[in-house]
């Protein structure tokens, strides 16, 4: 595919419109799958061997929007004494500004977060306007100017001891010391979880059980996504899924067998990173 800015024959050629995109909000508590649902889902629409600048469905993270930490934030974090999972830890601003930026279309600069040094990187990622937006991340439904942006919601619901530990194996292949990670988990992350997390479950307009491991989940929605890339979009739009100005908010069934729907697309996605949750 050629870039918008490439010359052609008859002079430069004018950048394609895009249709607003379809934003869909991923939470779940630390270590629920989240990533790993938003990877799913881009796998089996074909995303994944798509150009990133031509992919219709882009991954998007709520960690990329840590705050920039002082020196004395920084030394806390170091020593796993900083509460990266409370609302204040994100730049919320920024995230709002983006998320508007990227709904109307247009390319934008996401900013690089290193997860070792607690430090945001002076280079950017740029997204490029996609039909679909996965915005993933343990508290993408606290703020309510965030949560109100989401044309659906999804909520990822892991069993608690399944999350804790995927995170100290996690945590422990990163080098970190197993104290640490249990001292961090019990003064910060679960009870972080249980007062900003769990409490936005009920924004959810689909619950999935068990993450990435149930595909009967993960086959619905992929299949209303490819609704949605082909046009059928007009039954997707907030209020109107029932007629009474709400959506449906139930669990996904019991894993079963069931069919990978696969798709060819085009467009944007930010790639997934190493971070904490």
């Amino acid at each position: 595919a050629r870039s918008p800015a490439m010359a052609s024959a008859g002079g430069a050629e004018p950048e394609r419109p895009h249709p607003k995109p379809f934003l869909i909000g991923v939470s779940g508590g630390t270590a629920s799958g989240k990533s790993t649902v938003c990877e799913k889902i881009m796998e089996l629409l074909g995303q994944n061997e798509v150009d990133h600048r031509q992919r219709k469905v882009l991954i998007l993270s709520q960690d990329s929007f840590y705050q920039v930490l002082t020196a004395e934030q920084k030394a806390k974090a170091l020593k796993g004494q900083y509460n990266f999972d409370h609302p204040d830890a994100f730049d919320n601003d920024l995230m709002h500004t983006t998320l508007k930026n990227i709904v109307e279309g247009k390319t934008v600069e996401v900013p690089t977060y290193d997860f070792v040094t607690h430090s945001r990187l002076a280079e950017t990622t740029v997204v490029y306007p996609a039909d679909v937006v996965l915005f993933e991340g343990i508290l993408v439904f606290y703020n309510q100017d965030i949560r109100d942006m989401f044309h659906l919601r999804l909520f990822v619901d892991t069993d608690s001891d399944v999350r804790l530990s995927r995170r100290v194996l996690r945590d422990m292949k990163r080098g970190r010391d197993l104290e640490q990670i249990l001292t961090q988990y019990t003064t910060f992350v679960k009870p972080a979880f249980e007062e900003f997390c769990l409490p936005t479950k009920k924004y959810a307009d689909v619950i999935i059980p068990r993450g990435v491991d149930n595909m009967v989940a993960i086959n619905l929605i992929v299949q209303h996504i490819q609704d949605i890339l082909n046009g059928d979009i007009c039954k997707w739009q907030r209020g109107a899924v029932n007629g009474h100005g709400r959506t449906y908010k139930r669990p996904f069934p019991e894993q079963a067998e069931s069919s990978s729907v696969l798709a060819a697309g085009k467009r944007s996605h930010l790639e997934s990173s190493s971070r904490p949750h």
